[in-house]
């Protein structure tokens, strides 16, 4: 954990909070066992808020605030320990806009919002610095599901969106929003969303999975109307629903 690598990662974290006007950056850290490595990233955190931005102490810190300079609104900047931070976003996710933590913490958090809307198979992610940015998918690869029509392409679809809203382009965005949105509302579920909305339950059979006829009557009698669909389908569905009045 470095200092110059801390800073970086803070200003860029409360830059993306000024840009999208949000309210909060928090400081994901476990400081207080790991007093010289993210107990000092979040030190260093607070430092480049009250250097750089200007952040004055919150009600006797040590949370800090400064006014967006665009817009006015109160940016506040806090800190939470690593573990009690995994509860919290689970009970309390709106108290939170703005993450900065590291790379450890980060795996684990963003895999458990991942999982509250919908897993890793539709969230997406982009690696942002200054002048360049990287957009991808935030799953791995999965051999064993290669060329079987079966895996959720809205990680890939929504990191794309975020490409575009990264440029500027942001009518394009909003048309991908608009036709996932509309794919899910409508019912047209990959396998993975199929299994999170049918609450569907490990086979008593001995079978890892369940095949495609199990999740499409079950998926039925939860959501009248659902279908599941393949990758290109889903796709081809995500296209229909931006043409949606």
């Amino acid at each position: 954990v470095s200092r110059e690598g801390s800073e970086r990662l803070v200003r860029k974290a409360i830059q993306h909070c000024v840009e999208r006007d949000q309210g909060s950056v928090t400081l994901v850290h476990k400081g207080n066992i790991m007093k010289y490595t993210e107990g000092a990233f979040c030190q260093w955190g607070y430092e480049v808020a009250r250097e750089e931005f200007g952040a004055t102490e919150k009600d006797g810190g040590p949370w800090l605030a400064f006014k967006n300079p665009v817009t006015g609104r109160e940016i506040v900047i806090k800190d939470v320990i690593a573990d009690n931070f995994l509860q919290q976003i689970l009970l309390q996710p709106e108290e939170y806009d703005v993450i900065a933590t590291m790379n450890l913490n980060g795996d684990y958090i963003s895999d458990a919002l991942a999982a509250q809307v919908g897993g890793i198979g539709i969230a997406p992610g982009g690696n942002i610095g200054d002048g360049l940015a990287v957009f991808e998918a935030t799953h791995g690869t999965a051999p064993g599901f290669a060329g079987k029509n079966r895996v959720n392409p809205g990680s890939l679809i929504l990191s794309a969106e975020m490409m575009l809203r990264y440029l500027g382009w942001t009518e394009a965005a909003d048309l991908i929003i608009k036709g996932v949105a509309g794919t899910i509302k409508n019912g047209e579920l990959t396998f993975d969303l199929a299994r999170l909305r049918s609450a569907i339950r490990k086979p008593k059979r001995k079978a890892k999975t369940h095949n495609k006829e199990e999740v499409q009557q079950q998926l039925e009698e939860l959501i009248p109307g659902a279908r599941l669909v393949g990758t290109r389908g889903f796709g081809r569905a995500i296209i229909r629903h931006m043409m949606d009045k």
